[in-house]
């Protein structure tokens, strides 16, 4: 049997109400009585009111908390739902026939000489730890941790990556990637290569960068901020991407601002890869609220369009203020709030052009929906960038398809950087 949920109404409150009416009436049937008993009876009667407005709030306040614990609780079932369908989800069938590849740069590995990518026959040439101190910690990750530190001969401020166990293959990846990048556009400088004596532990040492967390700085660049950083950016993925290099783990932890000095550096490339045409590549890449649809369907054969997906979910939630934008509890979830904004008709059309077939415990989890319009996402506190072209760009980005979406390069050139691209000419000398 169902019980009725507590009205919130004790019975001194309904007293109190009674005690106040009574006082009313008493007041209207001895209005011509003398002005002490007529303030004794309006004192009596305010107090009345005021016990009976505590009672009320409370009532109100009630209800708002057994609103909130059904809303939970909805949410609960729903997640024990979602979890426990993801716990029979399998990997998705990808039949033979529909083959991806990269737009540009696809072959920038296969004819470049195999030192420049065959990390794994890297000779690590170490420096001497002693040159550097630690002086604060300031991050830490999945694969390392980061340490403020200062170079002893010159008290130079420097990061100081000290890397957990892992195997040497992946640190000499992010070695190899590092040293080839060196001195690109807005790529973090790799300064050193130390490891501990007794511990064999290696780091890796890098420039400072004086950044400020991105959940304080975000909320206040303005909308010509935004496209200048954005722009900077994709002049970084251009960049390594030119060099057949995927960052593969593009999120706003992973991009340092120093915003007095307008400086910004794209940083951890441990996930990074050398792209190789018709390479099947682990999908366990990229963090959750910026992976690709690629990953989340298993598409092996990505390439460095992945880096614009995750750049657009950037963007999406400096724009539209709202980070993540794509908040997903789980990998699976993930696939869903994306298709509850781009709808599950383009995500169909996605599937069957790589003849890709999900397991049907995903798309039951999935369902239906329609493609949402960017316009639900504008209000009044992010109108100023939400503007027009901002819309459109993301629109370019966050395309299933990862061949549609427009290179670092194409995105550079978008109209959205107008105002940024005319500042940079402006102030580059004419050629006599």
């Amino acid at each position: 049997m169902a019980l009725r949920p507590c009205t919130g109404f004790t019975i001194s409150s309904l007293r109190n109400a009674s005690a106040a009416n009574n006082n009313l009436f008493s007041l209207l049937s001895f209005s011509s009585s003398s002005p002490a008993k007529r303030n004794l009876l309006l004192s009596s009667l305010q107090d009345n009111l005021r016990r009976f407005a505590s009672s009320a709030s409370l009532y109100r306040q009630h209800l708002r908390n057994q609103q909130q614990q059904h809303q939970q609780q909805q949410q609960s079932r729903v997640k024990e739902k979602s979890e426990t369908l993801a716990q029979k989800i399998g990997k998705s069938i990808r039949r033979a026939g529909a083959p991806s590849k990269a737009r540009v740069y696809a072959d920038v590995n296969v004819v470049r000489p195999k030192d420049y990518w065959d990390y794994e026959s890297l000779a690590v040439q170490w420096g001497v730890q002693d040159d550097y101190e630690v002086v604060r910690k300031v991050g830490r990750g999945k694969y390392s941790e980061v340490f403020e530190g200062i170079h002893a001969t010159d008290n130079e401020k420097c990061v100081i990556k000290i890397l957990k166990p892992v195997k040497k293959k992946k640190i000499k990846r992010e070695i190899k990637i590092l040293q080839n990048l060196c001195g690109g556009p807005n790529i973090v400088k790799l300064l050193d290569i130390v490891r501990d004596q007794q511990s064999k532990t290696p780091s890796l040492i890098f420039e400072h960068v004086n950044n400020k967390d991105f959940k304080v700085l975000y909320p206040t660049l303005s909308d010509y901020d935004v496209r200048y950083y954005i722009f900077e950016l994709l002049k970084a993925l251009d960049f390594c991407h030119s060099r057949g290099i995927m960052h593969r783990d593009v999120k706003p932890h992973n991009v340092m601002i120093d915003h007095e000095q307008r400086k910004l550096r794209l940083i951890d490339w441990g996930l990074a890869e050398f792209y190789h045409p018709g390479k099947e590549y682990n999908v366990r890449v990229a963090s959750r609220y910026f992976k690709g649809p690629e990953l989340l369907v298993d598409l092996q054969d990505y390439d460095y369009s992945l880096d614009l997906w995750s750049l657009g979910c950037m963007f999406a939630g400096m724009i539209f203020r709202k980070e993540p934008f794509f908040y997903g509890h789980d990998n699976y979830d993930q696939l869903v709030k994306i298709a509850k904004v781009l709808g599950t008709d383009e995500l169909n059309a996605y599937l069957n052009k790589y003849r890709i077939e999900l397991d049907p415990n995903l798309t039951s989890l999935v369902g239906r929906h329609s493609r949402k319009p960017w316009t639900k996402f504008i209000n009044s506190e992010n109108q100023h960038l939400a503007v027009p072209e901002a819309v459109d760009f993301v629109d370019k980005l966050l395309r299933y398809d990862h061949q549609e979406r427009p290179t670092a390069k194409e995105a550079m050139a978008h109209p959205y950087f107008y105002p940024i691209r005319n500042a940079e000419s402006s102030r580059t000398p004419r050629s006599q």
